[in-house]
């Protein structure tokens, strides 16, 4: 007995070792295999949330109302950082603290709200405005099918008929580029303009 098991103790490291090769080659034919990793999609033009009843306003960094925007339903596109309005109604107020109001029947705004496009029934109104030693100039509003406004640019454009009234004084056209800056505005294709002369005092 004592010289089977001296013969045992010598081969026990080897029957060992090959059992625990055995026990590797077994796990490594039952493993399973890594899955590869899903390649990733691409975004989709899927809205990814909504907003209904909604109003969102941003301010400069002194604090100030710089926008204020209200809507009946809101939907993000993730694709290009796109928000489409229903019944938008936009305030918004340039360095100088003029506001201009623009609403429509539905709008497609960039991610930061500075860039809108005005769809249906579209309406921009830049309140009458003050200047130093002058009189307060006349309200500016357009209207049209669809108008661009871009709110830090203080600009309006439109690719498509638009009417433009100025105080009394009425144009259409049937396309508008107009810098509220520069107080410089172009009207192409079929332009006709009505001008009220101002009554004397």
């Amino acid at each position: 007995m004592r010289a089977a098991a001296d013969q045992i103790s010598i081969y026990l490291p080897i029957i060992l070792m090959g059992l625990m090769a055995l026990g590797t080659y077994w796990l490594a034919r039952n493993t399973p295999a890594l899955e590869a990793a899903e390649p990733a999609r691409p975004a989709t033009h899927d809205p990814d949330y909504f907003m209904r009843g909604f109003s969102v306003k941003t301010f400069d960094a002194a604090g100030r109302l710089k926008s204020e925007l209200f809507g009946t339903e809101a939907r993000h596109y993730p694709d290009n950082d796109t928000l489409e309005i229903d019944q938008p109604r936009i305030r918004s107020f340039d360095v100088r603290g003029d506001l201009t109001v623009a609403n429509a029947k539905r709008a497609l705004s960039n991610g930061d709200g500075s860039e809108v496009q005005l769809i249906g029934d579209a309406v921009v109104t830049r309140q009458a405005v003050a200047t130093a030693g002058a009189a307060t100039g006349p309200s500016l509003e357009f209207h049209g099918e669809f108008l661009h406004a871009f709110f830090n640019t203080e600009r309006v454009r439109s690719h498509k008929p638009v009417v433009l009234t100025r105080g009394a004084d009425r144009f259409t056209a049937d396309s508008l580029e107009y810098d509220n800056v520069e107080r410089v505005m172009e009207l192409r294709g079929r332009v006709h303009g009505l001008l009220v002369p101002q009554a004397r005092r």
